[in-house]
């Protein structure tokens, strides 16, 4: 299971720091990422990180204001998002998947979303 927390609403320019909770499974034995869903838009694989090397993934619209990490010990990951605009308001899912340096494909089990919205 896989509970995503950390979203609420932040002015434009802002920050926010997204945490997903693994249990019942290591996360460290899976790629993992975010994806996230805006109101009449495709889905989006936003970042991901891959196992082993831990390599990871950006998509172009968020390259330079997201940072994502991991903490094996809590079974967590995390999406550091800055400089956030009104285009990134989304709900964003975690959720373990096929990561590559092109791109992230959610599969399976994914978390209980938490919403962002960039306003001012």
């Amino acid at each position: 299971q896989l509970q995503a927390c950390g979203g609420g609403l932040v002015q434009p320019g802002g920050s926010l720091r997204l945490s997903c909770a693994a249990s019942g499974f290591t996360f460290d034995d899976y790629a993992k990422g975010w994806f996230r869903q805006a109101p009449g838009k495709e889905r989006e694989g936003v970042s991901c990180i891959s196992r082993g090397d831990g390599s990871s993934y950006y998509a172009d619209s968020v390259k330079g204001r997201f940072t994502i990490s991991t903490d094996n010990a809590k079974n967590t990951m995390f999406l550091q998002m800055d400089s956030l605009k009104p285009e990134d308001t989304a709900i964003y899912y975690c959720a373990v998947g096929l990561c590559s340096e092109a791109s992230f494909a959610p599969l399976g089990a994914r978390g209980q979303g938490t919403l962002v919205t960039v306003s001012s």
